[in-house]
Parts: structure tokens; C-alpha cells; sequence
């Protein structure tokens, strides 16, 4: 039986194909205040900007494309039995061929009601040609679309799946993620006493959790190559 390996991702490894972080320099929130573009009081303000801004990011989908790191984490899933749970909302992961993905705080390429976010009757996946969303365009329930994202002010629905995913793991790894942002951040504190903790993230990370960890102090892709010369040997 293959070693549960679950991952929980973040911006870093994303920004490593250049889509743009918030929270880095130069990044989003630079340029856009976050209760304007990632609030539910936002949406509700000015439902037009929010629309814009996210037909923005979705445009940019195309143009990048699955780095290193990315493929790599597929590739563990020869050895392992993965399970990705990721912070970033674009569809990298799925690009890059892993099969097992819990995205905590929405799809970029979905779209859904702005009353009933949550409802999978609501939630549509975008065609490649038509990236962009318009004020009028409708849910199957009558309201204005709105993109499938969690924001700040709403509730993180898959964070229950994400949590039973950790409390299985064998090896548990972070990537690309500052674990500020809650409640992914608290995911390790699931991380069973003997899974060994991996995390990959060139800055410094403050670590609150009791459970030790590796810290490979690198970007995604290069942190990812080193630490595959501890996993796959493991496999074997």
C-alpha cells in the first residue's frame, strides 16, 4: 500500500509560472485594496469591479503554464498516494496531471450564483473561449454570476475534507505558502505526531506548531528537487 503523502500548496508555487501573488512585493494588494477585490462586503459594494478584476486573472490562465514544481508533485504520485490541498485558485495542478485536489478557496475557471455560492447545482466551469464574465450574465437560479472564490468574510467549505485529508497523512509538505492565512494556516496542527513535515518556502517561516519540521529554504521547484532525493528513496 502506497504512503499517504498530502501537500498543502500556496502562492509560491504558483508565482514560480508567474502568476502574481497578493502578499509579495509588486503583488496584487499593491495594487488593490483586499476588501475591495477578495471580500464578500466587496462583491456586495461594487459587484462591477470584482467581476473585472477576476475576468483579469482569468485571462492570464492561458499564458502561464505548470512549472517544475508542479510536475514533480504528479510525479510523486508513482510512488505515493497524493493528495493536494491548495490555497491558489488557478489550475495548475490539474495542468500539470495530479489527480487528487482539494482547492480550499475556490476555481478560477468556475463561476456560480451570487446567492447560493455553495450549491453544486449553481457552479459552472468556464469554456477556454469564454474566459469573461458580464453584469447580466445569470446563474441557473437568476442572480448575477459570480466567480467561485472564497473571500475574506465567507466560509471556507472545503476546510473539512481538507482536514481529514491531513489527519491521514505519512508525510505531510508545505509549498509556497507563508502560513498566515487562516484557517489553512492551522491545517498542521492535524498532521498526525509521526508523519514526518516538510516545508519548502525561501523565506522565513514562523513556525507555531508544536509538531517539528524540515525547513528546505528554497524556491518551489528547486526545494522540490532536493526533498524528491528524500521521498523517492523512501518509496522504494
Amino acid at each position: 500500500m502506497k504512503k499517504k503523502l498530502v501537500v498543502l500548496t500556496g502562492a509560491g508555487i504558483s508565482a514560480e509560472s508567474g502568476i502574481r501573488t497578493f502578499r509579495d512585493n509588486n503583488g496584487l494588494w499593491e495594487q488593490y485594496p483586499v476588501e475591495d477585490v477578495a471580500s464578500i462586503e466587496g462583491w456586495h459594494r461594487n459587484p462591477e469591479l470584482m467581476t473585472r478584476f477576476y475576468n483579469e486573472r482569468r485571462l492570464q490562465l492561458p499564458t502561464v503554464h505548470p512549472n517544475e514544481a508542479h510536475r514533480l508533485l504528479t510525479q510523486l504520485e508513482e510512488q505515493y498516494d497524493v493528495t493536494i490541498i491548495t490555497q491558489n485558485v488557478d489550475n495548475l495542478h490539474e495542468r500539470a496531471g495530479s489527480t487528487h485536489i482539494i482547492h480550499l478557496h475556490g476555481e478560477l475557471m468556475k463561476v456560480t450564483s451570487s446567492l447560493h455560492p455553495n450549491d453544486p447545482s449553481q457552479i459552472r466551469t468556464l469554456s477556454p473561449d469564454q474566459l469573461e464574465v458580464k453584469m447580466g450574465d445569470k446563474a441557473a437560479d437568476g442572480s448575477q454570476l459570480r466567480p467561485f472564490i472564497v473571500w475574506f468574510g465567507e466560509a471556507v467549505p472545503q476546510i473539512e475534507a481538507a482536514v481529514n485529508a491531513t489527519l491521514q497523512a505519512d508525510l505531510y509538505l508545505v509549498v509556497g505558502t507563508s502560513l498566515n492565512v487562516y484557517p489553512a494556516a492551522g491545517l498542521v496542527n492535524y498532521v498526525p505526531n509521526d508523519a514526518p513535515i516538510y516545508l519548502i518556502d525561501p523565506a522565513p517561516v514562523s513556525w507555531n506548531s508544536m509538531h517539528q519540521m524540515t525547513h528546505i529554504q528554497k524556491g518551489a521547484s528547486e526545494g522540490m528537487r532536493e526533498l524528491m532525493k528524500t521521498l523517492l528513496p523512501a518509496a522504494s
